[in-house]
């Protein structure tokens, strides 16, 4: 599939509306185009919103033909995971609860995103309010994974980590509370950022956990990525979450290299784990040999085992999700997919001293991963254990599964990021995922970003499964 416009980075589409060689309309009425000829077979979309990306399409033509100042994402696409409220616009969380909800406020992000040119095309396909999914009895189906066919694109952002890598769009918006971002990149070969807490507002967002969540970009590149968090960051008065801090431009010091980077491997995580892929320890080895040999520093670090902390989240994630939505659990439970309703009513169980317990853990926690961030700029590890999972709508879901090798950083707070790495013995993709101190994204950006000027995996995209 030779690259076209449905393949173009954000940095690389404004370069070509800047230029005028193509107009924002021109690449909204592609990316439609495609939209309808390949979606049916992924339902990456919840709701897709042409009449409202066409119009935002031609305001941002009009500024450029009047040679008004550009926002950021002038004429760019982008697309909302369906738990980000759009005034006017159906926001369901998938879930037949707000099946017609239709919110009269945009979501702080959204707003941000609109006031800097931003094209929205719709709303992706998410598991029921961000959690236990993928399920097959909601009203609409779960989303599926361009590179092949009857695959998974992980979740819960699992229609924006799908229609970035299918060429739906060059950028969408996800949720993250204990990897929900970056497991889709890592299944979909494409960037995950989860910010920083706080350095997003989550007002407007329906809730998962309070305590963990945190929205952030899906894009192709690091670049792009870097590009997208800078519009959508912001402090938001009425999100007590949000830190006040001065705007940042991400790709300031891109191309610094990573010279003199101390990179912390916690290699313990993944490697020798059982359910690791077999293909993944290689993979990570290899990039971060080569960031080595661009000037980095790594060594090994040990850290707690994953199920630490997976317990410890775990206990505050279900108790905190009960309670959003314990009106709902109480009044018309029936509503609910099975698997949301499974997974989040042991909630309504777990003891004060527990919860408790758990919030004392995950002081302890921080420290251990503040600790690690002195003596270390970046923390590196595989960016998923496994790669892309056959869907099994017979499976019954397990309540415990293995523990998450993204969960530490919601855990701490710090940003983390998934970049693709190499791809498995079935072609499928692998990720790398790099996490830093609160607030230093650029430093984290600055080192992924070296990584893919030495490395190609990041402009290889799905050839089958797609088209079939």
């Amino acid at each position: 599939m030779g690259k076209g416009i449905e393949y173009a980075t954000i940095a690389e589409l404004q370069g070509l509306i800047r230029g005028k060689e193509v107009t924002p309309v021109e690449v909204v009425q592609a990316l439609l185009a495609r939209i309808d000829k390949y979606d049916a077979s992924l339902h990456a979309f919840v709701t897709l919103t042409p009449d409202v990306a066409l119009e935002r399409a031609s305001a941002a033509e009009a500024r450029l033909a009047r040679g008004e100042p550009l926002g950021p994402l002038d004429g760019i696409p982008y697309g909302l995971k369906d738990v980000i409220n759009t005034a006017g616009i159906r926001t369901t969380g998938q879930s037949k609860i707000l099946e017609h909800n239709v919110p009269q406020h945009d979501a702080f992000v959204e707003a941000r995103l609109k006031a800097a040119g931003g094209v929205l095309l719709g709303k992706l396909t998410t598991y029921e309010f961000a959690h236990g999914g993928p399920s097959w009895d909601l009203p609409w189906a779960p989303a599926m994974n361009p590179w092949k066919k009857g695959y998974l694109p992980g979740g819960t952002s699992s229609g924006p980590g799908a229609a970035v890598a299918a060429g739906f769009l060059p950028a969408a918006v996800g949720t993250d509370t204990g990897g929900s971002i970056r497991m889709p990149a890592a299944s979909c070969g494409i960037v995950g950022v989860k910010p920083t807490y706080g350095l997003v507002s989550r007002q407007g967002v329906l809730p998962n956990t309070f305590s963990f969540d945190a929205c952030g970009p899906l894009t192709r590149t690091v670049e792009d990525a870097a590009i997208l968090l800078g519009a959508m960051a912001g402090y938001d008065a009425d999100d007590i979450s949000s830190v006040e801090r001065p705007p940042m431009v991400y790709t300031r010091d891109l191309n610094a290299g990573v010279a003199g980077v101390r990179i912390g491997w916690v290699r313990g995580w993944y490697d020798g784990d059982p359910s690791c892929h077999p293909d993944i320890p290689d993979a990570i080895e290899r990039a971060l040999q080569a960031l080595s040999s661009a000037g980095a520093i790594v060594e090994e670090v040990e850290l707690s085992d994953l199920l630490t902390y997976q317990d410890c989240k775990t206990t505050i994630s279900i108790t905190e999700m009960f309670s959003a939505y314990e009106h709902e659990f109480r009044t018309r439970p029936q509503d609910f997919g099975t698997m949301f309703r499974n997974k989040v009513l042991p909630g309504a169980l777990i003891r004060a001293e527990d919860y408790f317990q758990a919030l004392r853990q995950r002081t302890w926690l921080c420290d251990e991963l503040a600790r690690a961030f002195r003596e270390f700029d970046i923390l590196a590890s595989a960016g998923w254990m496994t790669v892309a999972e056959p869907a099994k709508p017979d499976k019954l879901d397990k309540f415990l599964r293995p523990p998450n090798i993204t969960t530490p950083f919601n855990i701490g707070g710090q940003p983390a990021m998934n970049i693709p790495c190499g791809f498995s013995r079935e072609g499928l993709p692998i990720s790398l995922q790099l996490a830093a101190r609160n607030f230093d994204e650029a430093l984290m950006f600055r080192v992924g970003h070296c990584y893919q000027t030495l490395t190609d995996w990041h402009t290889r995209w799905p050839t089958e499964g797609l088209l079939q």
